[in-house]
């Protein structure tokens, strides 16, 4: 949880940026959007307000693009020797290459800052609850206190906005004191209720205005009845309302209100959720003055005016109304509505066209930047991935990792192709244990601590719970028994502000050696991803750090576990131990033959059982597949 709230910190920086982006898309294209395209913006991103939750990884569409379907296993055949003959010696030799000596680690606590941050987050989340739940009890209560309404001339003029909007369904209609304006709420049982003052203010005269029947104007002489004004102003307020329930504003109105929950601390979600409501009255009003003709565009901006004026308390955040909004921000919704009845014109088939393609487009780009919203996307333990090569293959291995949780990555140089299984697993960064050695004795070597003739280091006497540990140590005795104080001596001797260099420089991983001098690769601070332990190889085969020649030399002379004169096969396994159970297996390496190369690393994990030794086996199994032609 302390991982994920710094995480979620972040996704909220990114979603801020995003907002900002919609908006200037709003104002590039607000002559070609129409009001209701422009609301229909906003829900898609209300959409992103879920893939900071979401409990994966989104896939880039390079990669979705590049992997076909199956696995190409012409790429690992084409030479007939390499992985065929290294692989089935090394496989019937019986060395001491798969042993595990690995040190167990304890259980690291979160950092304290991301628990204080997730519980002021949840103490906000808990307050906004409660005002929202205040909120909906009042809302009970105004429908428990409400009447049916009784006005049979508003009931008649109801009925033909039903009927003017095709509706079949008819939607209750209540009458009740607790209400400004009109509002419409409920979810599978919608009603519509309008304010008691709304219909007593209907005046009475002594004639209908022009829309009754005519052959009922000269039978109402000599009775009183509604004014003119009045019942046009309620049909407005009621078509507003009847759009609400097309458009199904008032189910969209929870996750809006949820999101304001969620989101409390984000001033630019608050922004953005403010500006949504204004949008969905504007596109209502658009939907409505679509129905009206031409000349009653004024009078439906005047009885916005007419109520603005009345306005005095906030409408219930689960409902939609002719007014929503904040206290104290009905006249910025007013300025927004009026501009928009005052400037409205129908829109042709070409304006329509223009908005479509300007809304496609912002749609696309809002979409594209989903996964940058992602906590996994702000999670510096995921390597963002730009391979230079398009010629990547997915592979379906999941039946060599049985229980585990696992990725194998295989390059081939010759080809420059890929094969991966489980890309977002090979993506994810995870402690290195001991494959790190390989370039933690690199780093000796470039510093002089050791040399590629000298480098016996002595045995201080301490016992170890492993006998090969105790005794003295040359770089290739070490690397056998993964002998960790030999790698812990020659960084005290390298000295942090060096070795903090050394990693910059070769870009391993994410590069942070904060977890302490003498366990930061042992399930602490230092992580690497698969994919990452591969493309270190390849720069360590061609030498891409600049090192001394000899000093690389010695290294792949050290984590050599078969030679012949065709092939060489180089690995090395790395195991985490925690609290005495191994949670995290590796084998990394490469084939060297005649006229190839192939890299691969294989990583697993577990809640125990997932040493490296066990990846090693993984490894081998899959790459005798791979030489037989069955892989995939």
């Amino acid at each position: 949880m302390a991982g994920f709230m710094i995480r979620f910190l972040l996704s909220n920086v990114f979603l801020g940026g995003i907002i900002g982006i919609l908006l200037a898309a709003k104002c590039i294209f607000k002559n070609s959007l129409s009001g209701r395209m422009q609301y229909h913006l906003w829900l898609l991103l209300t959409g992103l307000f879920i893939v900071p939750f979401l409990p994966f990884r989104f896939t880039g569409f390079s990669r979705i693009l590049s992997w076909p379907d199956g696995f190409k296993n012409a790429l690992f055949f084409h030479t007939g020797s390499g992985i065929n003959s290294a692989v089935g010696a090394l496989s019937a030799e019986k060395t001491n290459w798969l042993e595990d000596f690995a040190i167990s680690v304890n259980g690291q606590t979160p950092p304290a800052i991301g628990y204080l941050l997730a519980g002021i987050w949840m103490a906000g989340m808990a307050v906004a609850a409660l005002s929202a739940a205040r909120s909906l009890v009042r809302l009970h209560r105004l429908e428990k206190s409400a009447l049916p309404l009784q006005n049979p001339e508003i009931h008649r003029l109801y009925r033909r906005c039903l009927d003017e909007m095709d509706f079949r369904k008819n939607i209750p209609v209540y009458s009740t004191a607790f209400l400004k304006s009109p509002v419409i709420t409920g979810l599978l049982k919608p009603r519509i209720y309008l304010p008691i003052h709304l219909i007593s203010d209907c005046r009475e005269v002594n004639v209908y205005s022009d829309m009754q029947p005519a052959v009922q104007k000269e039978t109402c002489r000599s009775k009183p009845c509604p004014d003119t004004d009045s019942l046009r102003a309620i049909r407005y307020m009621l078509l507003h309302e009847l759009q609400h329930y097309k458009h199904r504003d008032t189910l969209i109105s929870f996750p809006m209100n949820l999101a304001g929950i969620v989101y409390w601390f984000n001033p630019f979600v608050r922004y953005a959720l403010r500006a949504m409501q204004n949008d969905r009255e504007v596109a209502c009003d658009t939907s409505v003055l679509n129905m009206l003709e031409e000349k009653d565009y004024e009078e439906y901006g005047n009885t916005l005016i007419g109520f603005a004026e009345k306005i005095s308390r906030m409408p219930f955040p689960f409902a939609t109304g002719f007014f929503t909004g904040e206290p104290g921000r009905h006249m910025e919704q007013m300025k927004r509505r009026m501009i928009n009845i005052a400037s409205y014109e129908r829109p042709t088939s070409r304006q329509t066209r223009k908005g479509v393609i300007a809304f496609t487009l912002t749609a696309i780009l809002l979409v594209g930047l989903a996964p940058s919203v992602s906590t996994y996307a702000a999670d510096t333990d995921y390597y963002h991935w730009r391979p230079s090569s398009q010629n990547i293959s997915h592979m379906d291995l999941s039946s060599y990792f049985e229980n585990y949780e696992g990725s194998f990555v295989l390059y081939d140089l010759k080809s420059d192709a890929w094969s991966i299984y489980n890309a977002d697993r090979a993506a994810l960064r995870i402690p290195p244990d001991s494959t790190y050695k390989i370039y933690d004795g690199l780093f000796g070597l470039e510093h002089g601590v050791i040399t590629p003739d000298d480098s016996l280091l002595p045995w201080n006497g301490e016992a170890y719970p492993f006998e090969a540990w105790n005794k003295d140590q040359t770089l290739q005795s070490a690397m056998d028994a993964s002998v960790n104080w030999y790698f812990q001596e020659m960084d005290e001797r390298i000295g942090r502000p060096a070795l903090h260099n050394d990693i910059q420089k070769i870009g391993y991983g994410n590069k942070n050696i904060g977890g302490g001098l003498s366990s930061y690769w042992m399930e602490s601070s230092l992580k690497i991803s698969p994919i990452e332990q591969v493309e270190l190889l390849i720069k360590l085969h061609n030498n891409s750090f600049g090192f001394a020649p000899e000093n690389i030399e010695a290294v792949k002379a050290s984590i050599r576990l078969f030679s012949s004169a065709t092939e060489t096969f180089y690995g090395k396994t790395g195991t985490g131990r925690i609290d005495g159970q191994d949670v995290n297996g590796w084998f990394v390496g490469f084939i060297e033959a005649a006229d190839n190369t192939y890299f691969f690393a294989v990583n697993i994990s577990a809640d125990c059982e997932a040493a490296g030794s066990r990846a090693a086996e993984i490894a081998m199994d899959i790459l005798n597949e791979i030489k037989t032609g069955m892989a995939g």
